[in-house]
């Protein structure tokens, strides 16, 4: 006869409960993830068992953050179900991969319909799987030009034909066409910049304004080897640079010495007038003034 004490209503009353202390969970590991993207650390600890002394930069953080908070303490961690923590490798694979998809979709809004440019290199990772990157640039709104990491590909060979069909599917997966590139940027490897069939090439058949730039990386690489190869003097200072940081790079008494060495000049250099001191200039005398004072 009580609409209030109804079964009904208290299955509502408990489901709405859930809902709130779930999204309150969900939030709590998003911006934990959040940070750990945006610094660049690593996610998950050798040990994340409960008897583990370090279970790594997520769940360490999210204790953190949990003991500073009563709410966000109340739903996580040993008061979560535990079938509904939240934690587990493979929900912040979840997490991560929803954040990629949003930021590729901003990178691709700002890019709108505008015509762009594309950098890609391959590399094997750690896998031992061929990898290729993509890069576009090209001009905002504002004028600005913007380069934005928009994907991994992985190629099963390095054949130009490959890398082509790579490239391709990957844009095409955002919306993006061959025929709005105006640039392409490589390396001086022979299946990329081939003037007959190198990936280059390829793409220059079906659009003719996707002119090609030599990687200025590259070529300020391949640039010192023929200076260095052309005057021996230059080839001796690059080995006699190569040897020292071996040498000294060996021995952490040789690299404390450097460092002393390095010191006594640059605090004579201050003292002549020679070097200039100021805001961001010369920390190693800051770092070890500081420990002479210790």
């Amino acid at each position: 006869m009580n609409q209030a004490q109804h079964i009904e209503v208290s299955f509502s009353k408990q489901s709405e409960q859930s809902k709130i202390e779930y999204r309150c969970r969900l939030n709590a590991s998003i911006i934990y993830l959040r940070y750990v993207l945006m610094q660049g650390l690593a996610f998950r600890g050798n040990d994340e068992s409960e008897n583990s002394s370090n279970q790594g930069n997520f769940l360490e953080l999210l204790k953190v953050l949990a003991s500073c908070n009563e709410e966000i303490n109340n739903v996580v961690l040993k008061n979560a179900p535990d079938n509904l923590k939240l934690t587990s490798p493979d929900i912040q694979k979840d997490i991560i991969n929803a954040a990629a998809t949003e930021i590729t979709k901003a990178i691709i809004t700002d890019l709108g319909d505008d015509l762009f440019s594309i950098l890609v290199d391959e590399c094997r990772d750690v896998s031992v799987k061929e990898q290729m990157g993509v890069v576009i640039r090209y001009v905002n709104g504002s004028g600005c030009v913007i380069e934005r990491f928009i994907g991994l590909v992985h190629v099963h060979n390095t054949s130009a034909a490959s890398l082509k069909k790579g490239i391709e599917s990957l844009l095409s997966t955002y919306g993006l066409s061959i025929s709005s590139l105006r640039g392409q940027g490589y390396d001086g490897a022979s299946n990329m910049r081939g003037e007959f069939n190198g990936l280059k090439s390829l793409i220059l058949k079906e659009n003719s304004s996707a002119y090609y730039i030599h990687c200025f990386a590259h070529q300020l690489q391949l640039t010192l080897v023929v200076v260095a190869k052309k005057h021996s003097s230059i080839g001796s200072f690059f080995n006699t640079v190569t040897r020292l940081v071996n040498v000294i790079g060996g021995s952490c008494k040789r690299m404390d010495m450097l460092r002393e060495k390095q010191l006594e000049k640059v605090f004579e250099g201050i003292a002549k007038g020679e070097i200039k001191t100021g805001h961001g200039l010369n920390q190693e005398t800051r770092r070890y003034s500081l420990e002479f004072s210790l």
